[in-house]
């Protein structure tokens, strides 16, 4: 992307909150979490950390984000193994609950980023998806893969089942029409927009694409 975009200048209603969630792991959820907070210029917050704590998500986020305005939020659980959250908390000695994340308390938008897919294990009974609120934005990063429809389906079936809002998709990477296509007809789900696959992410692109979202994203 080479195009600068001019941002809109369009007001919108503090306070929301929106949760940033994967089909997997390792497709641009960070990336599309910092063009959100950057579209917002709204606060970031990763309850759950696990692994590369010197260089967490919200260390790759700040160094994404470029507006004045955006804060960032302690992690709920630091954890020091790359691994799914209740194995790492086993490592570690320490037991990741729900009830223990607590929301950090700001006037501004807030973007939540979620650890993986929804169904990734905190512990022996509570999943990713239970950090959700009820009133939570969601918004949904698919990548293309093979068995990437399936895995955004299911996404977006579990969600359902709880009766958790769907704000819309973002896909990661290569556009791929007929994958596209079908996963907007079966999943009934808005389209956001797609994150290209970029030689490199710097603050200069994360702008132009936080311009191209502004407006999707404050209408959702």
């Amino acid at each position: 992307m080479t195009i600068a975009v001019k941002r809109a200048n369009t007001p919108f209603k503090y306070m929301n909150t929106y949760f940033i969630t994967g089909i997997s792991t390792e497709v641009g959820k960070t990336i599309a979490s910092a063009i959100v907070t950057e579209a917002l210029e709204a606060d970031y917050w990763k309850p759950v950390q696990a692994g590369e704590l010197d260089h967490s998500d919200t260390h790759k986020i700040r160094h994404l984000v470029s507006n004045d305005i955006s804060q960032y939020h302690d992690n709920s659980f630091a954890l020091e193994t790359p691994m799914s959250p209740h194995a790492a908390a086993d490592i570690d000695g320490v037991t990741v609950k729900v009830s223990k994340i607590k929301r950090p308390e700001t006037k501004n938008n807030l973007v939540v980023e979620g650890a993986g897919g929804l169904l990734v294990p905190l512990n022996d009974t509570e999943t990713m998806i239970d950090v959700i609120a009820p009133t939570d934005k969601i918004i949904i990063v698919s990548r293309h893969y093979l068995g990437s429809i399936n895995h955004t389906l299911l996404t977006i079936e579990a969600l359902k089942n709880r009766n958790l809002p769907i704000g819309g998709i973002i896909f990661s990477g290569d556009e791929h029409p007929t994958t596209e296509a079908i996963i907007t007809k079966m999943g009934q789900v808005p389209i956001i927009g797609r994150i290209e696959e970029e030689p490199y992410f710097d603050e200069r692109v994360v702008s132009e694409y936080a311009a191209l979202f502004e407006e999707p994203l404050k209408a959702l």
